[in-house]
């Protein structure tokens, strides 16, 4: 059966269960009760729902109409996807992110009841639910997952062993980290913290995983109090040496599905901080109704995201692997197509995994390779199928976004690949957004700077032309993490508030773009981490390193529309790529990298 049948079928077993439980729509997010991105595959229904499988999106279902509310990374393949399934794709802008609630407090009269899974809703959400449909008499009920009702062979949870991460690559202990959690608990007036996101568990007990596509981390919650800690995860998971490691530095053991029950036992009479951003309404339910809660930021996410020098000094060096991986790879795709060789966006896909795999430090990618020829660019999230791929031939643009997981750090870079003849069209757009990404490697900022005041330095050299783009200019990124990670995100869509403050040892991408549907798409892309820049009499400033190494195709460019200083820029990082890589590597790969880091000029 064909994908849209499927979800017809699978659309109108939801609408049955939701008849006989007397709920007239149902909420259904990209989430699980962690709050991750990357989902296992228990808590993806949504992808199994409607067979829209892009990383975000939101399905909202009542007994007459259906919509998947997206963002314009993924307005064509939702589109495409969802087509002849009997849900529609709804496009969610910049600043619009309560638009599927207010869909639904129009379709909805008074004393209707919207039902979802309170284990996969964040007490935020919820609240803005309730602010909005409750004001027109909507109710709301969590008590349920209909999935389990109409999902005759849902997928169990995952199952894989836990790990240290190597002693080699941390400079601090447990004990350390903890403790730094504890003061936050301390400062808040409060006694017990929990944490739900994976990352920050597996940050703050220096542990990896598999259970998650993409980021090492694995399925936990984790509750800390003034001297004890508890993780939580399912039984086999951590062998018992690792396990005797962990009771030494205080960190107890318990039954993944014990969670609820330890956090309805705790003691009234003490106080509990938490995230309602990052914490499930399932989870805020369990605690005790008369316990006093403290909410506020979660304190590790911050600490997490602030990489130490020795961590930067890992990240260094796993930049100069990745970028050895991909200069071989990068010259054996010039040469495969100046041979003529069928190279396809699946082989491209292939090739990249294989040259990465080479390092010994290399776990796995860090998000699905995206190779995108000509009109596929214009997707910014597309991924090559089987099913639909396109051959490397003829004229135009090839974009490659791409990353690993390495056990010294996580990588995202993306590069445009001139194929046959680039137009005169194409090469003005890959130098606008090259200005764009340059504009922001150079920026010179206040320390503590809100990171989305940041945007629109890497937009102007396209909005002086009126081009734009519709996703953030730049995301948080891990260390042996998630490749998307907080606080900060330079978006001119996020919020201003003091937890996306820059501070040093930041890691953050660079990358805007310019998408034309039908015809092709641009991105280039960097990662750059934040340090001190030279002393003001104006108060402390930032500057960003540029951590990633792999020469930017000048052949993409028109030079022209380039000024003196962004030549100097491009001409310095090429020197500096050059450099660092050259010594280690050797034949086609090293002719490549002296040719493509060739100093050029106006």
């Amino acid at each position: 059966m064909s994908p849209a049948p499927v979800a017809a079928s699978r659309l109108a077993a939801l609408r049955e269960a939701m008849q006989r439980h007397g709920i007239d729509a149902w909420w259904l997010p990209s989430s699980d009760p962690h709050h991750s991105e990357y989902l296992p595959e228990h808590w993806s229904g949504r992808e199994w729902l409607s067979g829209f499988d892009g990383s975000v999106g939101t399905l909202v279902i009542t007994q007459q109409d259906a919509g998947v509310w997206v963002d314009s990374r993924y307005f064509v393949q939702a589109e495409t996807q969802l087509a002849g399934s009997g849900i529609a794709m709804m496009k969610l802008t910049q600043g619009q992110a309560a638009a599927p609630i207010q869909w639904l407090a129009e379709q909805l009269p008074a004393g209707a009841t919207i039902g979802y899974d309170a284990q996969v809703v964040s007490l935020a959400h919820a609240r803005q639910m309730d602010e909005i449909l409750g004001g027109a008499g909507i109710k709301q009920r969590g008590d349920l997952d209909l999935l389990d009702e109409i999902w005759g062979e849902r997928p169990a949870l995952p199952t894989a062993s836990i790990q240290p991460h190597a002693a080699q690559y941390l400079d601090e202990s447990r004990a350390q980290r903890l403790s730094g959690v504890r003061d936050a608990i301390a400062e808040h007036g409060a006694d017990w913290h929990l944490i739900s996101t994976l990352d920050d568990i597996a940050w703050l007990t220096q542990l990896r995983g598999a259970d998650v596509g993409f980021n090492p981390v694995f399925l936990a919650h984790m509750l800390i109090g003034r001297d004890t800690a508890t993780l939580f995860v399912a039984p086999g998971k951590i062998d018992p040496t690792l396990s005797e490691a962990l009771a030494r530095d205080g960190i107890q053991i318990a039954d993944y599905s014990d969670w609820s029950s330890a956090l309805a036992a705790l003691p009234t009479s003490q106080r509990i901080l938490l995230d309602p951003a990052r914490l499930s309404v399932g989870t805020r339910q369990a605690l005790p109704d008369a316990m006093p809660v403290v909410e506020a930021f979660q304190p590790s996410t911050l600490a997490k995201g602030c990489k130490t020098d020795h961590e930067l000094s890992w990240v260094r060096q796993t930049m100069e692997i990745d970028g050895i991986a991909l200069c071989r790879f990068f010259a054996w795709l010039e040469k495969s197509l100046a041979a003529g060789e069928k190279v396809t966006e699946l082989t491209i896909d292939e090739r990249l995994r294989e040259q990465r795999q080479r390092a010994e430090s290399f776990f796995c990618e860090s998000f699905n390779t995206i190779a995108a020829f000509n009109a596929n660019g214009a997707l910014p999230h597309y991924h090559a199928t089987e099913e639909a791929h396109s051959v490397i031939e003829g004229d135009g643009l090839l974009l490659i976004d791409s990353g690993g997981q390495y056990y010294g750090g996580t990588t995202d870079i993306t590069r445009m690949v001139p194929v046959g003849q680039v137009s005169a069209a194409q090469r003005e757009d890959c130098s606008l957004v090259l200005k764009g990404m340059i504009a922001l490697s150079r920026a010179r900022f206040p320390l503590g700077i809100a990171a989305p005041r940041l945007d629109a330095i890497a937009r102007a050299p396209l909005w002086a032309t009126g081009r734009d783009y519709g996703h953030g200019t730049g995301h948080g990124v891990g260390y042996f993490l998630n490749v998307h990670e907080g606080p900060q995100v330079i978006s001119s869509g996020a919020s201003v508030a003091a937890h996306t403050a820059m501070q040093p040892g930041m890691i953050t991408s660079n990358e805007p773009g310019v998408y034309r549907p039908g015809q092709w798409g641009v991105r280039i892309e960097n990662l750059v981490a934040n340090r001190a820049a030279p002393e003001s009499e104006f108060g402390d400033f930032l500057e960003f390193e540029t951590l990633t190494l792999c020469p930017i195709d000048t052949r993409c460019l028109d030079l022209a529309l380039l000024d003196a200083g962004e030549i100097e820029w491009l001409n310095g990082y090429h020197a500096e790529v050059r450099q660092r890589l050259a010594p280690h590597l050797d034949g086609d790969a090293l002719e490549w990298l002296k040719e493509r880091t060739e100093a050029v000029d106006r």
